[in-house]
């Protein structure tokens, strides 16, 4: 019953019917009684105190007076038409003016003297006014079982306004609402954890989140609330995360062989640091288990990563397993297939690549070498979760850039065996300690935070357009002592609505600063075809261009040692994390690197913001909590696209601490009772269970 009234179509609701149902439903995705009990006002506007004439301040909000109408007057014809009216109490005395409903508000006014007025004053003509201010009677009588202390508003659209829902009938529904639910809604967690943290009761807060008592109930509805949220999405995680560690089973990875062995003694080309080697530890631990490994390995531009995925691809192959390694773009995929050829090479290993653009005879080869169990390792896009990619025996999938591929995606690589191989997903952008623990608690994590040895800070600069000459000066220099300069621009074309330096324009402007025969220059977007890209890029690779220009198509992966400058034009246009991203492909080398940030003078406050924070640091952990801070979580990373951060009133950079409280909660609780079958945690289980219901279990494969 409870279930079945809060599950109840929105339309059914008292002032809503089909047509404001569908604008619901369009605007902000409310189909239910539940869905709008859980759309929380974005602020409240306190009407519980009265305030004085003589009170009024400039800047001042929202305010209540009690006093009289002393005179009443009617100026203007028609579309012109306003009524004022004097309002008085025995402070002073303040102007209401109306535009609209005039005949209405002359019959209101007329028909009682005391009123309570409701609205925010403001000066017209050297004098205080209140423009069509809300006019409550101090002597009525209201049936309404709801709190009307503080008014709550509401997100509302432009659309839902033309249709009448604006945050007033917002708020109006779930005043009709409340009264309706509140006997329905159950509580949801034990009665030790109520006890002990002395919070409200779900129902309680759900009501007084709307429609507070004081401003003290609703700090105490909102902590509730937030502690749910924060609370539920820990403990589903951790239970998941439980469950598939008992449920699923791996490859056990016991032997550490001959192809590890002999690539660290004689192929590797430089020492591992100490952070390399405690990362390899925690996942040589991970896949000698017996459990199947779901491990996030992340690390800042050039700390290392792929190096370590290749020492786990040939644990892999030293028990008797195939590896895959998956990348987002066909250039990032052939720089690792390229690299990890080589590099095993000596080793006798058979290493393919797979892509869109295999041809069909090459294409063929590979998927007959993956069956029959000959190939070793295949790198590739993703054309390796096609449905006629089959391997004899997979036991090792490597994930790089794992933000930019969909749950769906690596789920198909997932089940490429009967029994599940070993996940790996990496990623270069350093995830603050909050949002990974909200984000990927149902992961193991590791961290790569130590760059290998001789690596240079990067230098990195702001500089405005009348820096123009200086900047060409510099890259001249560089390209003169045998470096390589990136540029990069945030447009292939020019845009009539934005004002930005375009990739073709800035072209022309490079050719005549850097003229042929002397300098070369190459060029890549995402609108070329692969053979074209990777034809630029090899010239860069070789040294026969000196200048690439490109959009962000290279913000990932690519790897030029010689290049030692990377220019940002209208650098005020990325975000943090593209920018440190961007930067992080040059001081790749020994040498000295730079990263250069053109930006229009008119600055936001947030873009100075971002390009200061630029230049401050190069430790992707800070410029990723800054991110969080400037941005928040919500589309970070493309974490928006798991679904697990949807929260409705937790803020998870504002809620730090009690994001880190929430965690341990869980544990505590799961280790004492790892199946939630003690009676008082019954409701913690019923909750998850529901919580579940409406999920797909992608935690398996990050």
């Amino acid at each position: 019953m409870t279930n079945d009234i809060l599950k109840t179509s929105i339309e059914f609701l008292k002032g809503v019917g089909p047509k404001r149902a569908e604008v619901l439903r369009k605007e902000f995705g409310i189909e239910t009684f539940d869905d709008l009990l859980h759309y929380y006002p974005y602020r409240h506007i306190d009407k519980s105190h009265i305030y004085h004439v003589s009170d009024i301040v400039e800047d001042g909000g929202y305010i209540q007076l009690r006093g009289k109408i002393t005179s009443i007057q009617v100026a203007g014809q028609q579309r012109t038409k306003r009524l004022t009216a004097q309002f008085s109490d025995n402070t002073g005395s303040i102007e209401l003016v109306w535009f609209n409903g005039i005949k209405w508000v002359q019959d209101l006014l007329q028909s009682k003297k005391e009123f309570i007025v409701f609205g925010k004053p403001a000066v017209f003509n050297g004098r205080w006014s209140i423009t069509h201010p809300e006019m409550i009677d101090p002597y009525a009588q209201t049936d309404s079982s709801v709190p009307m202390a503080f008014m709550p508003l509401y997100n509302t659209s432009d659309v839902a306004k033309k249709k009448t829902l604006d945050s007033k009938a917002l708020a109006k529904l779930v005043q009709n609402l409340i009264p309706v639910v509140q006997c329905v809604i159950q509580e949801t967690l034990s009665d030790s954890i109520l006890n002990t943290l002395k919070l409200m009761p779900l129902k309680q807060a759900l009501c007084q989140i709307h429609y507070p008592q004081s401003s003290q109930h609703l700090a105490n509805a909102a902590f509730r609330l937030k502690f749910d949220e924060l609370f539920f999405t820990q403990l589903k995680m951790l239970l998941l995360k439980q469950i598939n560690t008992k449920r699923i089973q791996g490859h056990v990875f016991g032997k550490v062989g001959d192809y590890f062995n002999r690539f660290y003694k004689e192929c590797l080309p430089f020492d591992l640091t100490n952070a390399q080697k405690r990362v390899i530890r925690e996942i040589r631990t991970d896949m000698g288990s017996g459990r199947q490994m779901n491990r996030l390995l992340q690390g800042d531009v050039g700390s290392g990563k792929t190096i370590i995925a290749l020492f786990v691809m040939l644990l892999a192959k030293d028990n008797g397993y195939q590896a895959c390694l998956m990348a987002p773009t066909e250039i990032l995929a052939t720089q690792h297939f390229d690299k990890i050829s080589k590099q095993v090479a000596p080793l006798g290993l058979r290493v393919e690549f797979l892509s869109g653009s295999t041809k069909t005879a090459k294409r063929r080869q590979i998927l007959e070498g993956l069956q029959s169990g000959d190939v070793d390792i295949l790198i590739g896009t993703h054309a390796l979760i096609e449905n006629n990619v089959q391997f004899a025996n997979l036991g090792l999938v490597v994930i790089d850039e794992q933000h930019r591929f969909g749950v769906e995606q690596r789920a198909k690589l997932w089940r490429k065996n009967n029994v599940p191989p070993h996940v790996l997903v990496m990623t270069a952008t350093p995830i603050p300690r909050t949002l990974a623990m909200t984000l990927y608690g149902d992961l193991d994590i590791s961290v790569v935070d130590e760059l290998p040895q001789g690596r240079k800070p990067i230098v990195t600069q702001h500089f405005y357009e009348k820096d123009r000459l200086r900047l060409l000066g510099f890259m001249k220099q560089q390209i003169d002592a045998g470096r390589q300069v990136f540029v990069v621009y945030p447009l292939i074309q020019e845009s009539e609505k934005m004002d930005m330096l375009n990739l073709m324009t800035g072209y022309e402007a490079m050719e005549r600063a850097f003229p042929l025969p002397q300098y070369a220059l190459g060029i890549v977007h995402g609108k070329m075809k692969p053979e074209e890209k990777d034809y630029e890029m090899q010239r860069f690779l070789k040294k026969e261009t000196q200048i690439l220009l490109s959009t962000t198509v290279i913000e990932v992966g690519i790897d030029v040692p010689n290049a030692t400058v990377m220019v940002i034009e209208n650098a005020e246009r990325f975000g943090l994390s593209q920018l440190h991203q961007l930067r992080g492909r040059v001081g790749r080398g020994g040498n000295q690197s730079y990263c250069i940030l053109m930006s229009k003078y008119e600055l936001s406050a947030d873009s100075k913001k971002r390009l200061n924070a630029m230049v401050s640091t190069n430790d992707g952990f800070e410029i990723a909590n800054f991110d969080l801070q400037l941005r928040g979580p919500g589309d970070i990373q493309g974490t928006q696209q798991s679904g697990m951060l949807d929260f409705k009133i937790a803020d998870i950079v504002k809620d730090e601490k009690l994001v880190a409280y929430t965690r341990n909660m869980a544990i505590q609780i799961l280790e004492a009772d790892p199946a939630l079958q003690n009676p008082d945690n019954r409701k913690l289980r019923d909750t998850v269970a529901e919580m579940m219901k409406t999920e797909t279990n992608w935690s398996i494969i990050g």
